[in-house]
């Protein structure tokens, strides 16, 4: 009998093992998650600040990428894989020329869009106005 008693005591120290494994991935799973928001969000603020996304997969299942609300059009398809956003080319294009100008050299951006993203600029204050030309800040 003090071998069945052996077996079952390993098996419940295994057992109890497994349950501490268990609370730890689960612990960990959350934290990645959190890491991979934070990632999200500083890829998105942060101005070439040269990081590089890394796409992390956990095993068993691919992290889905977020998607905005809406169809994805093949229009939409192709603006989302510019390298940057439309904000930041309005913010680079801002030295010294008109708002037609800006809008004229951003290719596939609608002049409204290219007007809001400016107006955004000005009220955040990175743009200011001068004679008629934009210049950042």
């Amino acid at each position: 009998m003090a071998v069945l008693d052996e077996i079952n005591n390993e098996k419940q120290r295994v057992s109890e093992a497994l349950v501490r494994v268990d609370a730890q991935r689960e612990k960990l799973a959350g934290e990645l998650a959190e890491l991979e928001a934070t990632e999200r969000v500083l890829a998105r603020y942060s101005k070439g600040s040269g990081m590089r996304r890394t796409t992390l997969t956990r095993a068993g299942s691919a992290a889905a990428p977020a998607r905005a609300g809406g169809r994805m059009t093949p229009k939409r398809t192709a603006s989302a894989r510019s390298s940057s956003s439309l904000g930041d080319q309005v913010l680079a294009l801002a030295t010294g020329k008109t708002q037609r100008e800006i809008a004229a050299a951003c290719k596939g951006a609608r002049p409204n869009h290219v007007g809001a993203a400016i107006s955004r600029h000005k009220k955040a204050g990175r743009i200011e106005e001068r004679d008629g030309k934009l210049y950042a800040t």
